[in-house]
């Protein structure tokens, strides 16, 4: 209906002779400019992704174990600080590799690196606690139940995910600045 309604009045406008009530298209160097996501968004980003990804990979996994068709997937909410701040310094790191033009094979040798040692780290503070949600204690390749190098490979996919399109993508939404500003 509103469509219709500026129509109308285009034409009406067009008919009443040059220039009459025609709106033109705003500048394009009046209009805002667009601002990267703030730490804060990104942030929320990667931890949903995080957990909606353990989410899958804890369903993935029973499934190929147990067979068990109702695909039960777990997280805990520890995962959205670990998910959100490791892929939030990934994204740093991606950065830096990307600089220096390494190569996929090494920047994924790197990830792997960074995501072990950041699963160790929050893996001992958390357990200082006892809130650790894991224990990989059964995992033959295990460093006291907090890391396994059985999950190397996932791990690699992981981060090739959270480099080539995770961070890629949210680094590429851009937000009003006065929209920003105004809430």
């Amino acid at each position: 209906m509103e469509f219709r309604t500026q129509l109308a009045k285009m034409r009406r406008a067009k008919s009443d002779g040059p220039g009459a009530d025609i709106k033109t298209p705003p500048n394009l160097h009046d209009q805002p400019a667009l601002a990267l996501l703030s730490p804060l968004a990104r942030l929320y980003i990667y931890a949903l992704h995080g957990c909606v990804c353990e989410v899958v990979f804890t369903a993935a996994w029973n499934w190929y174990y147990t067979r068990d068709r109702r695909l039960s997937g777990y997280t805990s909410l520890w995962a959205l600080l670990i998910y959100s701040s490791a892929i939030f310094i990934m994204e740093f790191i991606s950065a830096k590799l990307h600089q220096r033009h390494c190569p996929l094979l090494l920047r994924l040798a790197v990830y792997i690196l960074f995501i072990y040692l950041w699963e160790f780290s929050w893996g001992f503070m958390l357990r200082l606690l006892q809130a650790c949600p894991w224990d990989y204690s059964d995992f033959r390749y295990n460093l006291i139940g907090l890391v396994t190098l059985e999950y190397a490979v996932p791990w690699a996919l992981a981060a090739f995910l959270a480099e080539q399109h995770v961070i890629k993508n949210t680094l590429k939404i851009r937000m009003d600045g006065e929209l920003m500003l105004s809430r």
